[in-house]
């Protein structure tokens, strides 16, 4: 990884891009605390250098899985392709998106344009094939971690379901 404190004045003189998002509206309403903290990076790219700072938080409540449209992460896509974003900041770079096909096009993206992504581990360069595999694997991570939560509430929706299948049954035949 690059060190935070030597980003190129070419990085530097495009904007910092504060990615905000949180998975669902419960989070919004309840994790107060993770939004404060995200909300706190704009600090963070001010102290990195960045002089135009834009925070994106259109997408507050709206998973990360591929399955629902996420506005503010197509403005992003959009300020990457137009060459107007040196970075973007994060609380958890994988928490910007969490499926495959969003998670590689906004690294390949950032490579082209020679963009940064910074979370609180670190500043990663996605030209630098270490970074990028780093990356990649945070990347990987975070989608396998969505499979399983989402395998675990199938496989407990199916239990309550057979629960409730069982406990219709002796009802019924009690009742005869």
């Amino acid at each position: 990884m690059m060190n935070a404190d030597n980003l190129p004045t070419t990085v530097l003189s495009r904007k910092a891009v504060v990615y905000v998002r949180q998975s669902t509206q419960t989070q919004v309403q309840v994790h107060l605390e993770s939004q404060r903290r995200q909300y706190d990076l704009v600090d963070e790219a001010r102290r990195r250098g960045f002089q135009d700072v834009e925070v994106i938080d259109d997408d507050l409540g709206r998973s990360a899985s591929g399955t629902v449209a996420r506005p503010g992460f197509d403005k992003l896509v959009a300020g990457l392709c137009a060459g107007k974003v040196g970075a973007v900041l994060c609380f958890d770079a994988s928490r910007l998106a969490r499926n495959g096909r969003d998670w590689h096009h906004l690294l390949e993206l950032c490579g082209l344009v020679d963009a940064r992504v910074i979370d609180l581990d670190g500043v990663y360069n996605p030209c630098r094939p270490n970074d990028r595999l780093l990356l990649g694997m945070k990347g990987s991570i975070s989608e396998f971690e969505l499979g399983v939560l989402r395998s675990r509430m199938l496989d407990a929706a199916r239990s309550n379901a057979d629960s409730d299948e069982v406990g219709h049954a002796f009802q019924f035949e009690a009742g005869h």
